[in-house]
């Protein structure tokens, strides 16, 4: 007999009749000798219909009052499905999150869950019971008791929350289409469905936008080891199922606000090239890394700025060994990326820079906590270290720095990220642990060799910020983020420019990074407020920007996957303005009316369709 945690989002509860079939599902899977938690949302729109009486009742409604006001959705639910339950003679009772003991921080709107109480729970499932729990929503440690929610797509967090709590079996996520595609079905009617996915490449597609799980539930099913599937409210197909490494111990206290670094890596065989000044045009970054793929090369990190004027540098680094060999491809197609529409303009100039490292903190909870990043560019600049580039993922910060202070700057971080020396089990070269670890997962699930390229996904809530000439000494990076961070601003990727200018005596780098479009004026502001006080030039807001990325951790050793995406964007003549990779992921920003051919482009040149043609019902 398993104990199992069910999911059903809003469109699954959506109508009596809904409710109805949920319940058939539900008691089916009892009768097969299991024990059911089940987890449900709102009723289908319920929740914006509440935030809609909201608002026009105020502009800016109290955000206690609101938790109050949309935790009441998820308690409609639950009534009604244990009533449909019960009239089928399955024994079930209702639990809001106060009831169950979902903990959670005293913070209105987006509450973490600090830990569950389970004595309740686990008396219910040994009488037999189906617990139908209210999702969403918890209630305040302190005294007060407050009613809290955890923020859109908190059902699923919760859910897994659960599952890890009770050390479920499995849990199971219902959502209306039949488990993660390749892309987004909507935009994409012939994205394929995946049999098996890892943990690290659904926590990249779920926090670029992928609406089918939420990252704070794969980030708890990936910390405490919960198997988890995803499948269809209307069908029995099998579904996708998100896979991950073994886990360490990890406390239940704190679930969510638990320590969100696991490790401290680094890697001091490493090289940086970088061509300055090619023409900002589309086609210029398919052409260099098509030539780079056909030599063979394999890059690590590739960075593109903020454009200066019409060009724009792109960087990257490799391993020392094929350092020769990449400089040898970059300086022989440099000349032929000089612009052809100005003949003054300077040709493209590569530099080379021997003696470097990269240094990287990962760990799963780092998403959407915007003070991580900040405290560890905050941490190397105590520690004296200046940052060359900056790369970030939703499961790592990279940071590439000389070599001669590779080691102060992991002592440093593993003092302030309270990891221990070997706890992470990396060596000198440790960053491909947390992607092979995930592949060998897949690997027991699903024993054909995955793609390198899992999935597509298209971001169009995008802003750019760019701030013109800060000095190139450490500790501007830390200042810069602390700030956003004070400010509840997370941010995406961040990009600084290779170019370097002396002004009045102090060498300054142009920094850019992506926020959320909701967050950029703000951020602006903010930024424009403090920028003569610290040296800082220009602050410059885009906010009609989209970012498309592809993610797969079999993207490892394999030279011309970012080549041929490039391509891919330069044959539609999209221009790609800013790039960022990580291990497995690499994304490009680009102009927001482009973005759903970006991504349809992107898709089609990894040949990831499928046969069938997916609706998603209404």
């Amino acid at each position: 007999m398993a104990l199992i945690v069910q999911k059903y989002g809003g469109t699954s509860v959506g109508s009596v009749e809904r409710i109805q079939a949920v319940a058939q599902r539900i008691y089916k899977t009892v009768k097969a000798g299991n024990s059911i938690v089940v987890v449900v949302s709102a009723m289908g729109k319920t929740t914006d219909g509440l935030v809609k009486l909201a608002t026009e009742i105020s502009p800016n409604p109290n955000r206690r009052e609101m938790d109050m006001l949309l935790s009441t959705g998820e308690q409609v639910t639950i009534a009604l499905l244990s009533m449909a339950l019960q009239e089928l003679g399955q024994p079930a009772i209702s639990m809001t999150g106060a009831q169950v003991g979902i903990v959670t921080e005293a913070e209105y709107s987006r509450a973490r869950i600090l830990h569950i109480e389970t004595t309740r729970l686990n008396r219910h499932i040994n009488e037999g019971k189906v617990v139908v729990v209210a999702g969403f929503q918890g209630i305040s440690s302190a005294g007060e008791m407050e009613i809290t929610t955890l923020g859109r797509g908190g059902s699923d967090t919760s859910a897994v929350a659960i599952a890890a709590a009770l050390r479920a079996n499995f849990c199971e996520i219902y959502t209306d289409v039949p488990g993660i595609l390749t892309t987004d079905p909507r935009l994409v009617a012939e994205a394929q469905l995946m049999d098996a996915i890892t943990c690290d490449e659904m926590l990249e597609l779920a926090s670029l936008g992928a609406k089918v799980l939420h990252p704070r539930a794969v980030e708890i099913a990936r910390n405490y080891g919960v198997p988890l599937v995803v499948r269809s409210s209307w069908t029995d197909q099998p579904g996708t199922w998100v896979t991950s490494a073994k886990p360490q111990g990890r406390s239940l206290i704190n679930l969510e606000i638990a320590r969100p670094v696991d490790a401290v890596e680094f890697d001091t065989d490493q090289a940086k090239v970088a061509l300055l000044r090619v023409p900002d045009k589309p086609g210029v970054a398919a052409r260099l890394f098509g030539e780079i793929s056909r030599q063979k090369v394999d890059v690590d990190l590739i960075i593109q700025s903020v454009h200066d004027g019409n060009s724009n540098d792109i960087a990257f680094t490799v391993t020392t060994p094929i350092l020769k060999r990449a400089e040898a491809v970059a300086t022989a197609i440099a000349p032929a990326l000089r612009s052809q529409s100005n003949p003054k303009f300077d040709e493209a100039e590569v530099m080379v820079e021997h003696n470097i490292a990269k240094v990287s903190i990962a760990g799963a909870g780092m998403i959407g906590r915007p003070g991580v990043a900040a405290k560890m560019f905050a941490t190397l600049a105590e520690a004296g270290v200046n940052i060359q580039m900056i790369s970030t993922s939703e499961v790592k910060v990279s940071c590439v720095v000389d070599a001669n202070q590779c080691d102060r700057a992991v002592l440093a971080l593993r003092t302030a990220f309270e990891i221990e020396a070997g706890e992470e089990g990396a060596g000198s070269r440790g960053e491909f642990l947390t992607s092979n670890s995930c592949t060998d997962a897949i690997n027991r699930v699903s024993p054909h060799s995955p793609p390198p390229v899992r999935g597509v996904a298209l971001d169009l809530n995008q802003a750019r910020l760019a701030i013109r000439q800060l000095p190139d000494r450490p500790g501007m990076a830390a200042k810069l983020f602390g700030l956003l961070a004070q400010h509840n601003i997370s941010v995406d990727m961040i990009i600084q420019s290779q170019r370097c200018r002396v002004i009045n005596g102090v060498p300054r780098r142009d920094i850019a990074f992506t926020v959320s479009r909701i967050d950029g004026e703000n951020a602006k502001k903010m930024l424009t407020e403090v920028a003569a006080e610290l040296g800082w030039g220009e602050v410059v807001l885009d906010s009609a920007l989209a970012k498309v990325s592809i993610v797969g951790a079999g993207m490892v050793g394999q030279p011309g996957i970012a080549a041929k995406m490039f391509e891919a964007l330069a044959q539609e003549q999209i221009n790609i303005q800013m790039i960022a990779t990580s291990e497995i992921k690499i994304s490009c920003v680009v102009a927001q009316e482009q973005g759903v051919k970006a991504l349809q482009a992107i898709h089609a040149a990894f040949e990831l369709a499928g046969s069938e043609k997916f609706v998603v019902p209404a």
